[in-house]
């Protein structure tokens, strides 16, 4: 499931930022017991640059990757972690 998530994000991220480069790590086991992880939902750390994000803040990169993934951040995401710059 986890790698499947994984995809799923990197897919969306990809078609929002074609020349992304990111690194998707699952942490959901850090937080077994966790609220969010008994809802089945996953912990991830996001690493992504993209010239689409040259030059926001920190603020709109993060909005940017929010959109991005969409609906996910109801259904798979619980917590994520996202370390975003421009190219």
């Amino acid at each position: 499931m986890s790698e499947e998530r994984i995809q799923k994000m990197r897919g969306r991220l990809t078609e929002r930022f074609p020349d992304a480069v990111m690194d998707i790590e699952d942490e959901s086991h850090l937080h077994a017991g966790h609220a969010g992880a008994r809802s089945g939902r996953g912990h991830f750390k996001l690493t992504i640059s993209a010239a689409d994000l040259a030059g926001m803040s920190m603020i709109a990169r993060h909005r940017a990757v929010y959109e991005a993934l969409g609906d996910m951040m109801k259904t798979d995401i619980h917590a994520l972690s996202i370390s975003a710059s421009g190219h």
